[in-house]
């Protein structure tokens, strides 16, 4: 692969590495007049080209007339008169099309056994899986709270709610009975699917027991079945009437099941995001408009083939794992590892070691994992990428938060082996899948940059005032025109979603991202430069500071708390926790021994994942004369630098030297 190595000025990344030829050659989009092409396509008949990828890539029960309707913008429907279901478009097609008998899955669990499964296989799995829902009475339009580990089991309760015409809404099995049961609540969920335990890193974790605990909470009354797989055997509470083991479910059922055709703006799924207040966010996606760019994004982004081997490592409990790992991968009849385990365990070549025992071709990750990799590959030879045959791979990915250039460096070099390109790809869980992304036929790509659109999805930067920025200057990243993957609405709330993501001050017509950018003055690529709201993302994974703040303020020993960002080298962002407690400022041991407890507090209340990494205890936070608490000063503050911004408009100023004292 070509490259050209300068000096980097500011956020301008100078190094370019175009594709190789021999990519190109066969790529899905070969060029970048290819490129161009469809983006003109799409520019000068935008519905014209939606509605042609739509029928070349989905298949209708009934096909649509209208494309897009904007009568109620911004609550747009595509393609609102077809009929379709999605499990017939992931399975039924591939025992059509000559794929029957091909892997979908391989699935490695925590200990290292394999598991496959064909679409034959999966098919008829999920038709039973289907079939026994049915047998509960779950029918088109209930919703399912799936709380489940990584599995092919996982998978196929996604597909099985798809295939009645349930809406399902997975919850990551990292999160805590709370949360867990207000996402039940929110939904008003007639039933969880759940699993004994989980494994990670060699310890069963337990599942069920949070979903007995989030129920003995309360407010759960529209639940009526709780369906348990059996992982790992451990012993679990029972309550008899509700819990129901899920091979009894599913013995003796079919192994067919007709799908439930649904119109195309029926809900496939919700799924909860955090936002800046500490109410989590149901963001809900359609069925055909969704389907469509999962697949999509698989050809062109992915450009799938019919013999590659893909793996992202992404949770289903993730918009990723749910767009590729549960629906786009099987769309295009793609063989796919999912994986149980955690990269580290049993040692820090699992993910290398993994690539090779399957022969991965595609390898789909995110920033945090390659950046903790780097860093035990440093001090531990051994699981060094180079130690492994990673000759299978022809295509490299990052998803999750924008990747720097040091990361990206080391991940094209060591284990792309400067031959495969990188698609680092931006987009959210409001988007359903990319949005900004390398044509890895294409795209010359620049490290830590995103470079340009997918085709069709009409990005900008804009000023404060909704007006396009000039290339070279930073503003806020949006969205011009809909496109067919994006949210309805948030679910129950539709005033939130339309203040919140197509906001008035903006003129009501841009969809808001959330994240600020800047594009390249010469070559218009997009670089993301974090969020713009309180929005912190941890290992990829999107939390609100308020969520946390609420969380640590319900504590009976908290008077108050203000939580930031702070750049961290492995998790891109560290949680960073300011407390004033009700009592005296503790410290030495005692801070320590409180920090730890609110650590602990935060991870029960939340999840392990929204533990602050650093406390700091002060009598008071720092405020101006009307009660606003300075966030940019305690952002300064958690990365330990020094305060040279005007705080004149500070009340107590004596309380910044208190809290620069780390616990």
């Amino acid at each position: 692969m070509a490259g050209t190595e300068t000096q980097q000025d500011g956020l301008q990344e100078n190094r370019v590495f175009n594709p190789p030829a021999d990519f190109t050659a066969h790529a899905a989009i070969a060029g970048m007049d290819a490129y161009n092409t469809l983006c003109a396509e799409a520019a000068a008949d935008y519905e014209g080209f939606w509605a042609r990828l739509a029928r070349e890539t989905v298949s209708w029960h009934k096909p649509f007339t209208k494309t897009l309707n904007e009568s109620e913008a911004p609550f747009y429907k595509w393609f609102e008169d077809g009929e379709l279901n999605v499990s017939y478009n992931c399975l039924d097609r591939n025992l059509e099309n000559g794929n029957a008998d091909k892997t979908a899955l391989i699935f490695e669990a925590d200990d290292g056994k394999v598991t496959t499964a064909t679409y034959r296989q999966l098919h008829a799995r999920v038709c039973q899986f289907a079939n026994g829902l049915k047998s509960r009475g779950i029918k088109k339009g209930d919703r399912v709270v799936i709380y489940m580990p990584m599995s092919i089991e996982g998978v196929a309760a996604m597909q099985a709610c798809a295939r009645i015409g349930a809406t399902h809404s997975v919850v990551f099995g990292g999160f805590s009975a709370k949360s867990l049961q207000d996402r039940i609540i929110d939904a008003g969920a007639v039933a969880v699917i759940t699993a004994d335990e989980q494994m990670r890193g060699g310890k069963p974790l337990p599942l069920k027991a949070i979903v007995d605990e989030a129920l003995g909470m309360g407010g759960c009354d529209t639940i009526r079945d709780v369906i348990v797989y059996k992982r790992t055997g451990g012993n679990v509470a029972w309550t008899e009437g509700r819990d129901l083991w899920l091979h009894d479910v599913i013995d003796g059922q079919a192994d067919q099941c007709e799908p439930e055709w649904v119109g195309a703006e029926h809900p496939l799924f919700i799924l909860y995001t955090s936002g800046s207040t500490g109410t989590p966010k149901g963001v809900q996606h359609s069925s055909g408009g969704y389907l469509l760019w999962a697949a999509q994004t698989m050809k062109w982004t992915f450009d799938i083939k019919p013999n590659d081997v893909f793996w992202c490592t992404a949770d289903i409990g993730w918009i990723t794992g749910h767009t590729y790992v549960a629906y786009g991968p099987l769309a295009v009849g793609a063989t796919q590892v999912v994986f149980e385990g955690i990269p580290t365990f049993p040692h820090a070549g699992r993910f290398w070691e993994t690539i090779a025992k399957h022969k991965v071709s595609i390898f789909y990750t995110a920033p945090t994992a390659i950046r903790s990799l780097i860093k035990a590959s440093d001090t531990d030879a051994k699981v060094h990428p180079k130690n492994f045959d990673l000759s299978s791979l022809r295509l490299l990915g990052s998803v999750g938060e924008p990747i720097n250039p040091e990361a990206w460096m080391w991940y094209y070099k060591n284990v792309g082996q400067e031959r495969c390109p990188i698609v680092d790809t931006f987009w959210q869980t409001e988007t359903g899948g990319h949005m900004i992304s390398p044509m890895p036929g294409a795209t010359p790509m620049v490290p830590g940059s995103c470079t340009l659109p997918l085709p069709g999805i009409m990005a900008a930067i804009v000023d404060e005032a909704g007006q396009d920025v000039p290339n070279g200057q930073g503003g806020i990243l949006v969205v011009k025109r809909p496109w067919p993957s994006m949210i309805r609405t948030i679910w129950g709330n539709p005033e939130r979603f339309k203040s919140g993501y197509f906001p008035p001050e903006l003129g009501g017509t841009l969809y808001l991202a959330g994240d600020g950018a800047v594009r390249n003055k010469d070559t218009g690529n997009f670089t993301i430069t974090g969020r713009i709201d309180d929005v912190l993302n941890v290992s990829g994974h999107r939390m609100g500071t308020m969520e946390i703040e609420s969380a640590l303020v319900a504590n009976p020993l908290v008077a108050e708390a203000a939580v930031v960002g702070k750049p961290d080298e492995t998790t891109g962002e560290a949680i960073c926790a300011f407390v004033v407690l009700k009592r005296a400022r503790p410290t030495g041991d005692e801070a320590k021994q409180l920090a730890q407890e609110l650590r602990n507090w935060v991870g029960k209340e939340i999840g392990p994942i929204a533990k602050p990494k650093e406390i700091r205890f002060g009598d008071n936070l720092p405020k101006t004369r009307s009660g606003k608490i300075m966030r940019r000063l305690l952002r300064v503050l958690a990365k330990d630098e020094q305060i040279t911004q005007d705080i004149s408009t500070l009340e107590n100023p004596a309380i910044l030297e208190q809290l620069k004292q780390a616990i």
